[in-house]
């Protein structure tokens, strides 16, 4: 199965296409986990993000590339998409990388501390290529649509279709 082709359900395709942060979560290389907040941009089979070149999260995804991501709406009774995901630490400048619908999606928020697209891609200058394995929904006190994906084992082979929801 080519994981790069899985699609998100719709809901978390809303959030993918919308929501200007994600959180992004990985392990840490002390034992700790690692949370962040980050800018992104989506392409229709991974998420692309640009970072620090030894900021702690590369730093921790080149020795473990599995990460969690989490985007939505939490005041919206924890309407949030979570994904299982393999990041991809890329040699491709981050100015190639970057679509052109990202410098659109964040022109205000970069205008608005005073950095401009040079100096952003000088200072965040590493691309990652974040890439879906499974889509899982969450919700507070209501039920999420059940969300059916194929999952991998963490041989890469494909496993059995799973229900997914909080």
């Amino acid at each position: 199965m080519d994981l790069a082709r899985l699609q998100p359900p719709p809901r978390i395709e809303r959030f993918l296409r919308t929501e200007e942060v994600l959180w992004l979560s990985t392990f840490g290389t002390d034992g700790f986990p690692g949370l962040i907040p980050l800018w992104f941009s989506w392409d229709g089979d991974a998420i692309r993000v640009v970072s620090k070149p030894h900021a702690e999260k590369v730093v921790d995804m080149r020795v473990d590339p599995r990460v969690m991501v989490a985007l939505g709406d939490a005041e919206a009774d924890f309407d949030v998409g979570l994904i299982e995901a393999r990041a991809e630490i890329l040699d491709t400048p981050a100015e190639l990388f970057l679509p052109a619908s990202h410098w659109r999606k964040y022109a205000s928020d970069l205008a608005s501390i005073g950095l401009g697209r040079e100096e952003y891609l000088r200072t965040y200058s590493q691309s990652v290529r974040i890439v879906p394995v499974r889509y899982l929904g969450w919700r507070g006190r209501s039920r999420p649509t059940v969300v059916t994906t194929r999952r991998s084992d963490h041989t890469g082979r494909p496993a059995s279709l799973s229900a997914c929801g909080a």
